[in-house]
Order: C-alpha cells, then structure tokens, then sequence
C-alpha cells in the first residue's frame, strides 16, 4: 500500500471510534489518508484526533469557502486511489444507493471516480430492514466493495450481524483492492449469459437449462479487471454480479437490440443459451386443449443469429468477439465450424451432455478454439473459468 492515497469518509455511529484504529493501520502500512468526517461522525470522534493521526487536514463542510479553495469536493473526490467509508451507516448507504448529495460526504460519494469501499455498522434490525437490503444490493450491483457487518453483541445490547468489521480486516480488504491489476481498465465488454425465452402463449414458453452461472461470472471477472461490463441477461435464478450494467430481457429479439444498443464495445463473449427458434404466430390467449386432447401444430420460424450478427464485419463489430458452442456430439467439429460461419474469433466448446452436470451446474470443462487451434482447459469451477477467460481477454486486448 506504500504511496496509496485512501479518502476515508467517517460517518456518526458508536463503531466511529475504531476508525481510528483503521487510519492508524492504514498509516503504518504506508498508505496516505485524507479523512472527510460527517456532521453525526463529529459526536463521536474529534477533527483534531483524525488530523493529528493522519497528518491531513479533516473536511466536514461542503458549504466551507476555505475548503472549496483548498481542494473543492470533486478534486477531494478524485484526488484519491480509494474511497472507505467506515463506519456506513444505514442512512449514508441509503443516500449512496439513491444518489442524494445533502453534504460534503455523500457528495464526494457520487463525485467519485475511483472504486469505494463501505464497511457497514448499525443495529441489527436496520441492517436487515429491506430497505438497507435493497440498498446494499444496489451498491453492489454497481461495483461497490462490502466488508462486514461481523457479527456478535451491539453497543445497544442486541446480538446479531450489524457490528462494524475488525479495522485489521478493513485493512486487509483495503490492500486487496489497490494491489489488485486493472489491465482492463477502460475497455468496454458486451457478454450475454442465461436463457431465453419464446412465448407460445402468455403462459408457456420454449426455453432450455441454461443457469446464467457461467455467463454471470464472465461478467463479474471482467469488471474485476477493470472493464466497464453490459451484461445482457434472459431470465436467471442466480444473483446479479457486482460491477456491471445489466440489461434484462426475456427473448432473443429483445437481446439483440440491448446488445446492438450496447455498442461499441471493445470486446463482446456470448455465452447466452439462445433459443434457436420462436413461435411463428404468437397469441395473447392461453391455447386450450381441441376435443380429444390432440396437441395443437406449431409453426415455428428462425431467431436472429445475435453472434453472427454482431461479428460481421463492419465499423461497430468489436475488436475481439467470443462465442460459445454447448454441444452434445462432435463438439470440436461444430465449434470449429460455428467459428468460421459466424466470423467470431474464439468459441468456447463444451459438452454438455446430461451426464456431465455442465448444463445449470457449478463447473465447466471448455475447449477455446481459434484461428491458431484447440486449447483444452481441465475441468473448472465456473468462477475460475470466469477468470482465466477473463485473463486471457484482457492479453487479447493489450
């Protein structure tokens, strides 16, 4: 952490004081550390203990004319490598979460370029109320780091999670991000991920088994990386990735035009499960069973071919477009075959057939083939495949 710059934002709530702790610890690891302390913050711990300890002046006014001209609240904002905020308290995450900007804290909050840490702490009823779930689930939806609450017995006397995590493991949270490379740091990736789904009726569709696991957690390590991501997601079980725009859609046409809207991007992985055809005539009625059960006939028609489409060649094709081939025979032969007729420049082959577990579940076992031929990769969880497809992009686009 030597050399880092922290802005360590201090909001009012009992767990205040270990902030001083944290910026003790922060000091000794080398960083630097600029505190903004809330109006609340200031009844629990002093502006002169934060300044003596970090050797910065403290803000607190956003209405003061002295700091405006020192160093105004965007350049605060921006000045540092890391926005911390502990303790969070749940009024200051509901005002993050909701973009308010009433004072000099949650205005740097939304001036801020750089990546944020909160450290939660409050009463255990106000960390579980649904809107301070809600609001957590904003924040980490657009890439906001969460270490905590711990928990264990309040200064109010109840037990249970809300206590403000150990300074010592803010601490290790803090040097895991600014040590962590960011090679994709301004780049722009498109990824789908998940199912469609092609109505019939307004009660049935045709789907498939896809899970959105593996295009979800694509999507989560890019944005580790730095990149910014839009995800194109069709219906899912599974929990939005920290970090990313998601766009969700139900059908096939609907992707396209959120990922032709997505554009440019300098990268695009489809890993959709896309239905390969839709319903001829929709109708707006559910279909009812004809005298003597007999099934009604489907006319089914072609959906559009989003890979094919978004990789032909033209000013708004990316520069690296990847796609996915889930076989049940032949795979390499048709994900060679797919790589060509589609122009992508990787497909990622895999089996998935009933009896390897691949479809819905938590690992993944691919072949990434290319115009220099078929690299096998072992049998992965999907999170650690995430990753070094993620790697391997980010050389790509070096």
């Amino acid at each position: 952490m030597i050399g880092k710059k922290v802005l360590l934002v201090v909001a009012g709530g009992i767990a205040a004081y270990k902030a001083i702790e944290l910026l003790r610890l922060i000091r000794k690891a080398g960083g630097e550390v600029t505190c903004v302390l809330t109006k609340a913050g200031a009844e629990f711990v002093t502006p002169l203990t934060l300044q003596a300890i970090s050797e910065n002046k403290v803000f607190q006014d956003i209405f003061s004319l002295s700091d405006e001209n020192e160093m105004g609240h965007i350049q605060l904002s921006r000045a540092a490598d890391l926005v911390v905020v502990a303790p969070a308290t749940a009024d200051l995450l509901a005002k993050m979460a909701h973009g308010l900007a009433n004072d000099l804290a949650s205005t740097v909050l939304l001036a801020t370029d750089k990546r944020v840490l909160v450290a939660p702490a409050m009463n255990v009823r106000m960390w579980d109320h649904p809107a301070t779930q809600a609001n957590m689930a904003t924040l980490r939806a657009r890439g906001v780091a969460v270490i905590g609450p711990d928990e264990g017995t309040m200064a109010c006397g109840e037990l249970g999670p809300g206590r403000l995590a150990e300074p010592p493991a803010i601490l290790a949270a803090i040097q895991a991000l600014l040590s962590r490379p960011q090679p994709l740091k301004g780049r722009h990736i498109l990824v789908t991920s998940g199912p469609t789904h092609e109505p019939i009726d307004p009660v049935r569709y045709i789907a498939n088994r896809s899970s959105g696991r593996q295009g979800h957690a694509i999507a989560e390590a890019l944005a580790a990386l730095g990149a910014r991501v839009t995800l194109v997601s069709g219906p899912v079980s599974v929990p939005d990735p920290a970090g990313v725009t998601i766009r969700k859609i139900e059908t096939a046409r609907q992707m396209l035009e959120a990922c032709q809207a997505a554009l440019p991007a300098d990268a695009a992985v489809f890993c959709a499960a896309v239905a390969d055809w839709r319903v001829q005539i929709e109708t707006d009625q559910k279909l009812k069973k004809t005298p003597g059960g007999a099934p009604p006939a489907l006319a089914l028609t072609p959906n559009p071919d989003i890979l094919a489409t978004i990789a032909a060649a033209g000013p708004a094709r990316p520069r690296l477009v990847v796609g996915f081939a889930a076989e049940t025979h032949d795979m390499l032969v048709h994900a060679q075959d797919k790589r060509r007729r589609k122009n992508a420049d990787w497909i990622v082959a895999n089996d998935v057939s009933p009896a390897t577990g691949i479809m819905g579940g938590t690992e993944n076992e691919i072949h990434l083939v290319s115009e220099t031929g078929i690299e096998p990769w072992p049998r992965l969880g999907k999170d650690e495949v995430a990753a070094r497809l993620a790697d391997r992009i980010a050389k790509a686009l070096a």
